[in-house]
């Protein structure tokens, strides 16, 4: 019966911290919303990772809480993508402004910081 309970409680301690997470990254789209002059975020994420979790659920909020951005994710393990961009971890976060590479990060989750990045990007 004890370790019945432990399972349950390691199944709902990795769910608390996932959502779901799918690749929303397409080039034509990120193009577009640099020409339209945007301020664009990319994140990298990767299955059962609960920091990339923590990350997107606080860019997923600040996409109502900001005008004018463009929010993309992918994962990691998409190569074409991380190399385009030079990425090699997952919750690394870059944002583009004017078309050029304005922040980087690895592994932020605080929504305070985060924040200050975009609102120091617009």
């Amino acid at each position: 019966m004890r370790r019945i309970f432990i399972l349950i409680f390691c199944i709902f301690a990795f769910n608390v911290n996932s959502m779901e997470k799918e690749t929303t990254f397409d080039k034509e789209l990120f193009d577009q919303a640099q020409t339209d002059g945007k301020v664009v975020i990319v994140s990298s994420w990767i299955k059962y990772c609960s920091s990339c979790a923590s990350q997107m659920k606080v860019l997923d909020k600040a996409k109502n809480d900001f005008d004018n951005i463009e929010y993309f994710a992918f994962d990691i393990t998409n190569k074409e993508i991380a190399e385009l961009f030079d990425v090699q971890y997952q919750t690394t976060l870059l944002i583009f402004k004017d078309k050029k590479l304005v922040y980087r990060s690895i592994g932020e989750t605080t929504k305070d910081l985060i924040y200050k990045a975009i609102q120091s990007s617009i």
